[in-house]
């Protein structure tokens, strides 16, 4: 099933009017804006968006305040390759107060969390009240074919489908972001240990088609957009990668990266959740990628853009690629 809402920059139901330019008027003379831009989630794992963004954007020479939850080696990383740290919580009003203050652009990415909504809110609200110029929100592509009246059984997808809508109420200088699965968030946790040490990928998809994107395309498209976000505010960026096929080409995929025969495994999705509640995730977490299998099989991830490839010029890496970055985690080349 081909979806069209893949082409990038389909401009926003409620598309504001941008009239503020990127400068700051004392005494009736411009001057140059030379504030931060806030970068949340900075002291992600690596292949985190908000840490990819952080690097990609220091790279730029751009001056880059990243939020972090708590001082570690990731954060003393970050401070060490010029960003100003900053410690704060997204559900804590005052914290989000006190990061946002004084940064002109914001990229806002939240791990999956019961809070989302209200992390989202909270966020909507400060950059009303200190007029930031632009927000990249980090939504997910699933939004696309979600409506108030059919949304899906995952909590956190319906989560940003609402942070979409109250974005879009704000009047916010808003750009919106809809990856579809992450190669490093999904595929590398949830099918390392099965192709490592069976060579399956075992996973409920059925015949279902899927086109993974890595999160360092989609890092790339945010720092583009952070760096000059005036053509883009208003607009919805969705983000696939090169190819939409079923696992078993998939499967081929990984064989051809790691040079030994991987094959697709189609299981029950009754196992797969016992599998999933035996590792211990939180019960928000498995309810999320429950349904995404469930979308898996019906077709839902069906979906194809170019988008990573306009908006920075690079093709999006296949899974062939990524598998081979990657070759230790699945059990290595033979």
């Amino acid at each position: 099933m081909r979806h069209p809402h893949g082409e990038p920059g389909v401009s926003s139901p409620n598309l504001i009017s941008v009239t503020r330019a990127f400068i700051v008027r004392r005494n009736g003379k411009a001057m140059a804006d030379n504030r931060s831009i806030l970068v949340t989630g900075a002291a992600g794992r690596l292949g985190a968006v908000g840490r990819t963004v952080a690097e990609l954007l220091l790279d730029r020479s751009l001056r880059v305040r990243a939020m972090v939850r708590r001082e570690d080696d990731r954060a003393a990383a970050l401070r060490a390759a010029g960003a100003e740290v900053v410690l704060g919580d997204l559900l804590e009003p005052a914290d989000v107060y006190r990061v946002v203050n004084g940064c002109r652009r914001i990229y806002f990415g939240m791990s999956l969390s019961p809070g989302y909504l209200e992390a989202t809110m909270t966020m909507a609200a400060v950059a009303r009240e200190v007029e930031v110029e632009a927000l990249v929100n980090m939504s997910q592509m699933t939004v696309s074919q979600m409506s108030i009246q059919q949304t899906t059984t995952s909590p956190q997808q319906r989560q940003h489908f609402l942070s979409e809508q109250a974005l879009a109420w704000s009047g916010l200088p808003v750009v919106t972001i809809r990856p579809t699965v992450f190669l490093e968030g999904f595929f590398l946790p949830l099918t390392s240990p099965s192709v490592r040490d069976r060579g399956r990928i075992e996973l409920p998809f059925g015949q279902g088609k899927t086109s993974p994107v890595a999160t360092a395309d989609v890092a790339r498209v945010i720092a583009a957009v952070l760096a000059d976000p005036i053509p883009h505010l208003g607009r919805i960026y969705e983000l696939t990668g090169p190819c939409s096929q079923d696992m078993h080409g998939v499967a081929r995929e990984y064989s051809d990266a790691l040079n030994r025969e991987v094959v697709y495994s189609d299981i029950p999705p009754a196992d797969w959740e016992r599998e999933l509640k035996q590792t211990g995730l939180p019960e928000h977490l498995i309810r999320h990628l429950l349904t995404m299998a469930d979308l898996n099989r019906a077709g839902r991830y069906d979906r194809m853009s170019d988008g990573v490839e306009r908006m920075t010029g690079r093709p999006a890496m296949s899974i062939r690629e990524f598998v081979s970055l990657h070759a230790d985690a699945f059990g290595g080349r033979r």
